[in-house]
């Protein structure tokens, strides 16, 4: 299912110990900011690129172009993660630029690398009320020029998470003891992505306090990546935040499968694996 991949993943596992779920170390990267990294390792040999979903390589995108609107029409409104949810500012990040993580530990924005067609992230907040503090809320989607190129960044946060035992966001934020969660298709529920990546830990930070629950949640299908992130604060369960991202994630992922899947034969109802309808009990 994952492919080259998987040899990746397991790799950190063992280095980590026996089961995924012990798998923790210090610190996520501004995945807020953007996703994945512009390391140039050897791509995965065989990744399975169309596992989940029937791609019709006519609607993929070729053109940096045709990427970005692809991405916009995909990526959430801030109604996707509730009534309350607004805009950050900035809203949305610089198009031209993703998030590396650095030999020092340290996110930085760097130029996108030439196997990125396209790659935005939005910022929402849930304002403080209620005695809880404000939430901080990201998408993200990117579209690789292949689905190997989309698999290798999903490879690389494990490898980061192995890298670094603590990474800085950007000044005075930081995530810790960081878990990640690697799933095929078919593996633990996964029918809705080619590789599936749950992160948690915890995040800090001057103006905030914590530690407070961080959650990572990254889907690949095909050529993208859709990546949805929470940053918690007073009064913010981690379960409250899997709750913010359930429905935007799925959304998300239902909207680029209708806009990249074949067209299902008249009569036929929808494709083979689509997702159904955002109901408020789904995991996905």
């Amino acid at each position: 299912m994952l492919g080259g991949s998987a040899v990746r993943l397991g790799c950190a596992v063992a280095v980590c110990g026996a089961l995924l779920a012990g798998c923790t170390s210090g610190g996520d990267g501004p995945r807020g900011p953007a996703a994945g990294t512009t390391a140039q390792s050897a791509v995965s040999p065989s990744p399975s690129p169309t596992g989940v979903a029937g791609i019709d390589p006519a609607k993929l995108p070729t053109t940096a172009a045709q990427a970005a609107a692809l991405v916009r029409d995909v990526l959430a409104q801030p109604s996707a993660f509730g009534p309350d949810a607004v805009r950050s500012s900035p809203y949305e990040s610089d198009p031209r630029r993703w998030a590396v993580l650095g030999d020092d530990c340290v996110w930085e924005q760097q130029a996108l690398p030439k196997d990125v067609l396209a790659s935005l992230t939005r910022h929402y907040e849930i304002p403080a009320s209620g005695g809880r503090g404000p939430l901080a809320l990201s998408a993200v989607v990117t579209v690789h020029r292949t689905a190997e190129q989309a698999d290798q960044e999903n490879a690389e946060v494990l490898e980061e998470m192995l890298r670094c035992p603590s990474q800085l966001l950007r000044s005075a934020e930081v995530l810790t003891d960081l878990t990640d969660v690697p799933n095929a298709l078919g593996d633990l529920g996964n029918d809705y992505g080619d590789d599936t990546l749950t992160e948690t830990g915890t995040y800090t930070s001057d103006r905030l306090g914590g530690p407070h629950p961080y959650v990572w949640e990254q889907t690949r299908i095909g050529p993208f990546t859709v990546v949805v992130s929470a940053k918690g604060a007073k009064g913010w369960s981690k379960t409250d935040l899997f709750d913010r991202l359930r429905d935007p994630h799925t959304r998300m992922r239902t909207g680029l499968r209708r806009a990249v899947e074949r067209d299902a034969p008249a009569g036929t109802g929808a494709p083979s694996g689509s997702e159904s309808p955002v109901t408020k009990g789904s995991r996905r």
